[in-house]
């Protein structure tokens, strides 16, 4: 089974966004035996609240719900825990990097390197205001990490 963790600083916009996306791309294609997909944040700004309003509005557009969801930090065990830890922006890769103590493993990744763009970044809806361009970053790399793992 493969376990991926999606990271940012909150849990309440990118990275649920980026588990929900994941995992209802994997049911789509008949995998969910294969994955186990969940998400955390680097911060304990926002632990134990939902996914952000706009967030789940966005998620519910395309049919994918999250009502379950809650803010949960990072910890160090999740390093051992996961095979796939990626984070959306390079701060979050930073702290990604504190919080487990480094990446020895090579388990440590941005999301748009799955969409082909190794340099980009999921912007912050929280301070951008603009969902749909996250949703179309989340969906492109979570489209591009499954096609990765499918092949």
């Amino acid at each position: 089974m493969t376990k991926i963790l999606f990271v940012c600083h909150g849990n309440i916009c990118r990275s649920p966004m980026a588990e929900f996306v994941m995992k209802d791309l994997v049911k789509k294609a008949g995998l969910e035996s294969r994955f186990h997909i969940e998400s955390a944040a680097t911060s304990t700004e926002e632990i134990g609240n939902p996914v952000y309003p706009p967030a789940r509005r966005k998620l519910a557009e395309h049919g994918i719900g999250c009502a379950s969801k809650t803010a949960r930090q990072l910890k160090h065990f999740d390093y051992s825990q996961y095979d796939f830890l990626v984070g959306m922006d390079g701060a979050n890769l930073r702290n990604m990097h504190r919080i487990c103590g480094g990446d020895p493993d090579g388990k440590l990744y941005l999301l748009m390197e799955f969409a082909g763009r190794p340099e980009a970044e999921v912007a912050d809806p929280w301070y951008t205001g603009d969902f749909e361009t996250t949703w179309q970053d989340v969906l492109a790399g979570c489209q591009g990490l499954l096609d990765s793992l499918q092949t």
